[in-house]
């Protein structure tokens, strides 16, 4: 070989480096240089809109509205969301009164629903929509096109080597041809002369394909927020649900998704189990949660199935998931008033509050009926539920000490007086409203009481006793309906398998020609050009100048120390004058896509 080079740039090599930017099919972006981009495209509203229309569909834009997208969702994640937990946004709003509505004003409740997230979402949408048809049709363009003929100076590309030969030129030129399909390159040879080839089309089409995935990413989202819903059920063991808007504890529904196409079928929750590490530095951590239960599919509730669901396994009925996604205990408590009547019997369920299963809840007694006074009233009951006391619960208050049940503890306040039931309005059946009511005491002092399963406690002043029979587990569910899932799970998927392609593969040429000199020898040229450069550009044209040599061997007395710029003895060959280096000539190679 007389030549083979990668680098010691001349001003005609940038030329080259420009060539080298138009290997990809992406249009250019607008608003460069003095084009139609710099600014309006006319006077007028049809010039501000083609503006504005430029400016959206960038590639750009594009990446700051998804920026901008990905800041805006992180409200989402951080402050609880009515879609996903009603009662946790009530819970939250009461805890933060001040800033509550202001939230609700920037609609930070419903982040994923409000005006500005959707504006960004719909913009995004646009922007991909805009960016993909164009840069799809000018793709298809460059693969139906031949790729573009050698320039005239081969020896200002950035990768060059040159020798000659006996062989005949267009033997050479044939046999380099085969040589460049053969290693999947799409080669064209026009006649007897030149050979231009390409290869790295992945390139583009991982481009294409990570586009594509995001705007099917979008679409998948969009399908899931306009035709999706979910409901939350709260179930002690022994009690059953059917999915009917009368039985959820709340219901969120969409445009294309309301009460009317909750899928038919229920289930029974027979027991749940839970499961925690009890030694080493993880103790008290989670290690298993399980429902089980028997569930029926339609409207006959007699055909029944075991099943089981735990975290990240959902059961799977028609249309809808059923996930697990909470437990926790409900203390079963008998009240009785002063003629010993029973006036509430039954499990209720008290809320986690920490890693430990502290939980806390009301009891209300609506139906106690008349107190010692004579008079109708109603008594309610503020409480912890500790699933393992500490043996100095005066030091420590109300805390478990580990989340399973090895030594529960109910601890409770009183109060008698109007609940408010009996109003009309809804009240939270886990917060006690106590403006109409009195806390009993005993001896001067808030009357408290801490029971162990099987004690009772005499409320003061006669208005009965109350007996902590023992405990059940509870567990919410949470009912699904999203079927644009698998949508935007697969265009996930796709967009990586897109970038890798984007990122690994490179787009490059390589040319050969093969001129018979006045001297009759043959003047073998192959040159390279990548867009972006890669020791891998040199070592593939060195690998195939090795192999082009046992069709076209080197002469012995060829003499490589010529021109140290790269040109082969004897100058620059004729030819075509279409060579991206040359000022006269077109601005790349690109110029005949």
């Amino acid at each position: 070989m007389s030549d083979t080079r990668t680098g010691h740039r001349t001003p005609a090599d940038e030329t080259a480096e420009q060539a080298a930017e138009r290997l990809s099919s992406a249009p250019a972006e607008p608003g460069e240089g003095d084009g139609p981009g710099a600014g309006p495209a006319g006077l007028g509203a049809l010039g501000w809109a083609r503006w504005t229309w430029r400016q959206l569909t960038s590639m750009r834009v594009a990446l700051i509205l998804l920026f901008l997208l990905s800041l805006a969702a992180i409200p989402g994640s951080l402050i609880p969301q009515n879609s996903q937990n009603a009662f946790k946004v009530q819970t939250w709003k009461a805890a933060h009164q001040g800033i509550a509505p202001l939230y609700d004003k920037l609609q930070l409740f419903d982040v994923y629903s409000s005006v500005w997230f959707s504006s960004i979402y719909i913009l995004l949408f646009v922007s991909l929509a805009g960016c993909i048809v164009p840069r799809t049709w000018q793709f298809v363009g460059v693969l139906r096109a031949a790729p573009p003929a050698a320039p005239r100076n081969l020896a200002r590309m950035p990768v060059y080597a040159a020798w000659h030969t006996d062989a005949d030129a267009e033997s050479v030129n044939a046999a380099g041809h085969r040589l460049l399909r053969r290693r999947g390159f799409r080669a064209h040879r026009s006649g007897t002369g030149p050979v231009a080839a390409e290869k790295g089309y992945l390139r583009e089409v991982g481009n294409l394909l990570f586009h594509f995935s995001l705007f099917a990413l979008l679409a998948g989202f969009a399908w899931a927020s306009l035709a999706s819903g979910q409901g939350g059920k709260l179930l002690v063991e022994g009690q059953g649900y059917s999915n009917t808007t009368t039985q959820l504890d709340d219901f969120t529904g969409s445009w294309a998704y309301t009460a009317d196409d909750l899928d038919a079928f229920g289930f029974n929750l027979d027991s749940f189990s839970a499961r925690y590490q009890t030694s080493g530095d993880q103790v008290g951590s989670a290690r298993d949660f399980t429902a089980h239960i028997r569930y029926w599919n339609g409207t006959d509730s007699s055909k029944l199935t075991n099943g089981t669901i735990q975290v990240n396994h959902p059961l799977e009925i028609g249309s809808s998931k059923v996930f697990l996604i909470g437990h926790g205990f409900a203390p079963v408590v008998t009240v009785r008033n002063a003629k010993n009547e029973i006036v509430y019997r039954g499990p209720t369920p008290f809320l986690p509050q920490d890693s430990n299963a502290t939980s806390t809840g009301v009891i209300k007694v609506s139906d106690y009926g008349t107190g010692p006074d004579g008079t109708k009233t109603m008594l309610g009951f503020n409480g912890y539920f500790l699933p393992t006391a500490p043996e100095n619960f005066e030091k420590t208050g109300p805390v478990s000490l580990f989340p399973d049940a090895a030594d529960p503890m109910l601890v409770l306040t009183a109060y008698q007086g109007d609940l408010g039931t009996d109003t009309g309005n809804p009240q939270n059946v886990y917060q006690l409203d106590t403006k109409h009511m009195t806390q009993l005491k005993q001896d001067g002092d808030i009357a408290r009481a801490r029971l162990k399963p099987g004690q009772a406690w005499e409320l003061p002043d006669g208005y009965g006793t109350v007996t902590f029979e023992g405990y059940q587990q509870w567990a919410s569910f949470n009912i699904s309906h999203r079927p644009g899932n698998a949508v935007a799970l697969t265009g996930a998927v796709c967009a990586i398998l897109g970038l890798i392609g984007s990122l690994f593969v490179q787009r490059r040429r390589i040319w050969v020609r093969a001129t018979t000199g006045p001297d009759g020898r043959t003047l073998v040229e192959v040159a390279g050009l990548a867009r972006s450069e890669s020791a891998r550009t040199a070592e593939e044209l060195a690998e195939f100048a090795v192999d082009l040599q046992e069709s076209a061997p080197a002469l012995d007395d060829d003499d490589p120390a010529g021109d140290p710029a790269g040109t082969p003895p004897g100058g620059p060959p004729a030819g075509p004058t279409d060579d991206p280096a040359d000022p006269a000539a077109p601005a790349d190679p690109d110029s005949k896509e």
